[in-house]
């Protein structure tokens, strides 16, 4: 099936009431048949659900929705984006252990890893850009995985994904990808060498404001068993879930199965099945949703680089832009709807135009079906140093828009008086 097909139907298997619409299974837990049932299900040994924190009805439809777009062999579902970054670092990593890392990442992603893991023994290595190179000069006999943003948030960068996993294979490491900005429609970093994807089901795939969600995804093709000293944590018996051996039991999703047995069972960022449904409704249009934002990305970027009250754009549909032609190898000529520019008029300026927005909505979300603004070195980023926010592509002038489903006209009337009260 077609992707828009596949976002629609799969994994899901109506039961006997033969509804249509994936049902909400809102129960703590499932009941056991008898003695041995049970004990087969918590050895994993055959498929089934026995307690919410791990699985789930509803939610293993979601699961199956987005292996089946992203091609991969199994996914799991958790409470946020961040909870499902920081399950597929702590998957893989252990203290005195390090992990490379391309710069160009949320906020959030980049505080947790520059000064939480730190305090776990975990050490982020931040690449100085985002070139393949740089990357794996860091790489070393304690590297875990590198991490990077297919499209960086919210600088708007396009990693060359095959070169950077070549460089990750070389050295024993898998590649991971957070796909979040572009989604599985535009790119399935998968198909390009990584070895793991996750998700913020919060931005676009969830697409209206509305709910919180992460997602993990096992591409099912990182050699961990060759690997084994690397990765004794795919490759001995936990001892924290049954003596299991994750490689060995589960050689087609060994990294799934390990981020729910060990990660969400013992520390429960659990999905709610209520949020799993809404996710699942949003997929449901993502491929329309994608369509419009778009369209009107490219008619807003249009306008903002003919603007003189405007000193730059930095938009991956330009012929111009660095990563034009990373967009056509990877994304197929299509963009997502973020746009950053630089108000003139400096820092000021940008804290003005930001304060000025009436139809955008001043929120730290994107992907929505509004239009979005935030000013990232006084919110996002405001935590990073100087040398931190340029590393990052952040300006202290930069604004980031995500561009949403409204009339192209009322966008440009809105951007059009803010601009002048900004640049007054």
């Amino acid at each position: 099936m077609h992707d828009e097909t596949i976002a629609i139907h799969a994994g899901y298997e109506a039961d006997g009431t033969r509804a249509v619409a994936v049902p909400i299974y809102m129960t703590v837990a499932n009941d056991f048949i008898d003695a041995e049932h049970a004990n087969s299900i918590m050895d994993l040994a055959i498929p089934g659900f026995h307690y919410n924190r791990i699985n789930n009805p509803t939610n293993d439809v979601l699961e199956k929705r987005l292996a089946a777009l992203e091609d991969g062999t199994a996914a799991l579902v958790v409470a946020s984006g961040m909870a499902a970054v920081s399950y597929a670092i702590l998957t893989v990593a252990t203290a005195g252990s390090n992990f490379v890392v391309a710069p160009q990442l949320y906020g959030a992603t980049y505080t947790y890893f520059a000064h939480v893991l730190s305090t776990l023994g975990i050490e982020a290595r931040f690449a100085p850009d985002d070139q393949a190179q740089s990357i794996g000069a860091l790489i070393d006999d304690r590297t875990c995985c590198v991490f990077l943003e297919s499209i960086g948030n919210p600088a708007g960068n396009v990693v060359d994904i095959e070169a950077v996993g070549d460089v990750a294979h070389r050295s024993g490491v898998p590649l991971i990808v957070d796909n979040t900005v572009a989604t599985p429609l535009m790119l399935k970093p998968l198909h390009h060498g990584a070895d793991v994807v996750v998700h913020s089901l919060t931005k676009f795939i969830g697409g209206h404001g509305t709910t919180l969600g992460g997602a993990i995804i096992d591409g099912g093709s990182f050699p961990w068993a060759e690997n084994a000293e690397r990765f004794p944590m795919f490759n001995q018996p936990e001892i924290a879930f049954h003596d299991v051996v994750f490689a060995r039991d589960f050689p087609e999703r060994p990294f799934v199965v390990r981020a729910r047995s060990i990660q969400l069972r013992n520390t429960g960022a659990t999905l709610s099945p209520f949020n799993a449904f809404q996710l699942l409704q949003g997929l449901e249009t993502l491929a329309i949703r994608l369509d419009r934002h778009e369209a009107n990305a490219r008619d807003v970027a249009a306008y903002l680089a003919n603007d003189p009250r405007v000193e730059w754009v930095s938009f991956a549909g330009f012929p111009d832009n660095p990563y034009y032609s990373l967009v056509q190898k990877y994304l197929k000529g299509r963009v997502p709807s973020i746009i950053t520019f630089g108000v003139s008029g400096g820092y000021q300026a940008g804290i003005t135009f930001f304060d000025s927005v009436q139809l955008f909505k001043r929120l730290l979300n994107l992907g929505d079906a509004k239009s979005l603004v935030i000013h990232p070195a006084s919110t996002t980023h405001r935590q990073l140093s100087e040398g931190e926010l340029l590393a990052a592509g952040i300006r202290p002038e930069t604004i980031r828009l995500s561009i949403g489903l409204e009339h192209i006209d009322d966008l440009i009337d809105d951007l059009d008086q803010a601009l002048a009260k900004a640049t007054a």
